[in-house]
């Protein structure tokens, strides 16, 4: 399996740390946050990865050269002109993933310990186009998910706005993101957006007529470390 990490972004979360560093590069307990991502992909068994890259995207190239690439395969995807999103991120990586397996996609700013290999057998058992990792938590942001965890909307608590993308699902159940995702390459060839987009557009989107899962995690550690008040 191949994975991508999702780095690009600005981490004005972060602030005034990410003001001279990249997000990738914050250090917590001794480590920065992209080599916590690699090594979580190596204990996996994960060694090929495409990292996309924008804000201060020279020193992340320059910190992997220093490391050797800590021992993986690993190549950089230039957002360095323009910040792309999510979604807009993986389009442009999408030449990558050119073998015909599923993959993993990461968030920089999760730490997580979640075992690869039993996300990758339920993606297997429920032959979703994407599956993605959820939690029991509280936040201001939930997917909605049908029956067998299929995702049927989203929405935002605080504000009231509510997205249905299936209708006449008889129970709805509210779990938030956790940064992590199996998604089969088949989902290159149903992208229409275009430039900038979020993934979380594109799954809604697509759920409408496509089977996208949900795989509820109650067993690994998992931390958004992009919230600097967490730790």
């Amino acid at each position: 399996m191949k994975a991508m990490i999702l780095a690009a972004g600005l981490g004005t979360r972060l602030k005034p740390l990410t003001d001279k560093i990249p997000k990738a590069l914050v250090e917590i307990n001794g480590s920065t946050l992209l080599e916590q991502s690699l090594n979580h992909l190596k204990d996996n068994n994960i060694t090929k990865v495409i990292i996309n890259v924008h804000h201060f995207a020279d020193q992340i190239g320059d910190y992997l050269v220093r490391n050797q690439n800590f021992g993986m395969k690993i190549t950089l995807s230039d957002e360095s002109e323009q910040l792309l999103d999510t979604g807009g991120g993986l389009k442009k990586a999408a030449w990558f993933f050119n073998d015909g397996r599923p993959f993993l996609v990461r968030n920089v700013d999760v730490i997580s310990d979640i075992d690869i290999f039993k996300l990758q057998q339920h993606h297997e058992q429920n032959k979703g186009l994407a599956t993605l990792v959820v939690r029991d938590r509280v936040t201001s942001r939930y997917f909605l998910f049908g029956e067998g965890l299929q995702l049927c909307g989203w929405e935002n608590v605080n504000t009231g706005e509510k997205k249905i993308t299936r209708e006449n699902q008889p129970v709805m159940k509210r779990f938030a993101f956790s940064g992590l995702q199996i998604i089969e390459p088949a989902m290159f060839e149903l992208i229409s957006e275009q430039g900038t987009f979020s993934l979380t557009e594109m799954y809604l989107r697509l759920s409408a007529d496509h089977r996208i899962v949900g795989f509820l995690d109650k067993e690994s550690f998992w931390l958004d470390a992009g919230k600097g008040n967490t730790w």
